[in-house]
């Protein structure tokens, strides 16, 4: 049975990590929050300390997992949620992968090497985050709500699907540290209601 007011789907991305903060790519490596990253998972939960979630899905890294604590909800970990495979750029930042490549760069338009060290490319993600949200839609379809806490690429993916813009599009959609966003539908159509707020 469908509810006649659908519910919301809430994002949260992970905390401040060592490496977020430095701006090198993070996609598999398993690195933990710092300290400021575990006071804004806090300040995060606190935010969303009024709601109940009938789905609570999180990124099985160790980031993901602690924020999801941290903000108060028993996170089940899913596959699709890992963040983007940045392949051999995984630790790099983006100035230094423009100097090994020689010129510019686009993570969303030019996706990351295929040799030894494969990762993804915006289509790949796109596949996983319409999967992820496969799993929310028939809960949001029954008035209840979801939250997937996970990180900041993989969550712009997963926003670019939500609104059926391209896979590439998610590079319009930035998101801080332990920002929370709000997907919902407006006369059934699927929009964004908040998006990359950050809790004080």
């Amino acid at each position: 049975m469908t509810s006649e007011r659908p519910g919301e789907l809430v994002l949260v991305r992970h905390g401040e990590t060592a490496w977020s903060k430095s701006g090198q790519h993070t996609g598999r490596t398993d690195i933990p929050l710092t300290e400021n990253g575990i006071e804004q998972a806090k300040r995060a939960g606190r935010f969303l300390a009024d709601r109940d979630f009938a789905l609570a899905l999180s990124s099985p890294l160790e980031r993901a997992r602690e924020t999801a604590r941290l903000v108060g909800v028993d996170a089940e970990p899913d596959e699709d949620l890992f963040e983007w495979d940045y392949g051999a750029y995984e630790g790099l930042t983006t100035p230094q992968i423009k100097v090994q490549r020689h010129g510019p760069w686009d993570l969303w338009t030019d996706g990351v090497p295929v040799g030894d060290t494969p990762g993804e490319n915006a289509a790949e993600v796109r596949v996983r985050a319409e999967r992820v949200l496969d799993r929310a839609r028939p809960v949001l379809a029954e008035g209840q709500d979801a939250i997937f806490v996970a990180h900041g690429h993989v969550l712009r993916a997963i926003g670019a699907a939500w609104i059926r813009l391209a896979p590439q599009d998610g590079a319009v959609l930035a998101l801080s540290t332990a920002s929370v966003s709000v997907l919902g539908y407006e006369h059934g159509r699927p929009v964004i209601d908040h998006w990359n707020v950050q809790p004080g």
